[in-house]
């Protein structure tokens, strides 16, 4: 069990965060639930050591805005993270890299937004009921989701035959990396896209000194959240402290 973390340069006012939004609304991870997820405004420079911070207290991010969950009456939305000093990849990942480095191409760059990324993006959600109603979203909301930013981001583009495939947006901080969103081509499951896009942030943070990796949000009811899980050892934020799982028997 771990504290998030002092709030050093938070509290020396280096960055401070302005809710700009505060609403009621239907959680958009389990049904029936009112979420409360206050829309904050980062005013300052956030820089790689903010970004930790701020990773560290359960925050995510949203275009220019990060917000952490505060609900009236639930708390199954836990904040996930890796130690990637801990963590050992199972047999079954160990399958997903081989085949993954057998057939494809991956490159880390700084975000884009072109056609074929913003009809992926529309692909998976469209698949994989992820759009909770709405329609397809257009370049420019495409921006403002994900390559808007606050902070150092980063895209790794995954492709197939010169053919994108899956994109993951990440945010970097000095010795943290962020998931922000993952999406892939549902046709090309067999290289279990969501976990390989994972395996190589891991593998990154690894290889530039990183400690941890955050995943977002853990919820157990929630197929399209519970998957990560499987990375193991892992921590989860619990009454503001990190708390590994599985735990210690």
């Amino acid at each position: 069990m771990s504290q998030p973390g002092n709030t050093m340069l938070l509290e020396e006012g280096q960055c401070r965060l302005v809710v700009v939004q505060d609403q009621l609304t239907p959680c958009p991870y389990i049904d029936g639930v009112t979420a409360r997820m206050p829309l904050r405004l980062p005013v300052g420079t956030v820089t790689p050591e903010v970004t930790d911070e701020l990773l560290a207290m359960g925050y995510r991010r949203s275009g220019d805005f990060l917000y952490r969950t505060q609900c009236p009456t639930c708390n199954e939305c836990r904040p996930t993270r890796i130690d990637v000093r801990e963590f050992r990849t199972t047999a079954s990942m160990r399958r997903i890299l081989n085949r993954g480095h057998r057939d494809l191409h991956w490159h880390w760059g700084q975000p884009r937004v072109d056609a074929r990324r913003v009809s992926l993006f529309n692909l998976h959600r469209q698949v994989r009921d992820l759009g909770q109603g709405s329609g397809a979203i257009d370049a420019e909301s495409y921006r403002s989701f994900l390559t808007d930013t606050c902070c150092n981001t980063m895209e790794l583009s995954i492709s197939r035959e010169d053919r994108l495939i899956a994109v993951s947006i990440v945010d970097v901080g000095a010795r943290s990396t962020s998931a922000v969103y993952t999406f892939f081509d549902p046709a090309e499951h067999r290289y279990s896209l969501g976990s390989f896009a994972i395996l190589k942030q891991i593998q990154w943070a690894q290889r530039t000194d990183r400690h941890y990796v955050y995943l977002g949000m853990y919820v157990e009811s929630n197929r399209h959240l519970n998957y990560k899980a499987r990375f193991a050892p892992q921590q989860r934020l619990i009454d503001h402290q990190w708390v590994d799982f599985p735990k210690p028997g």
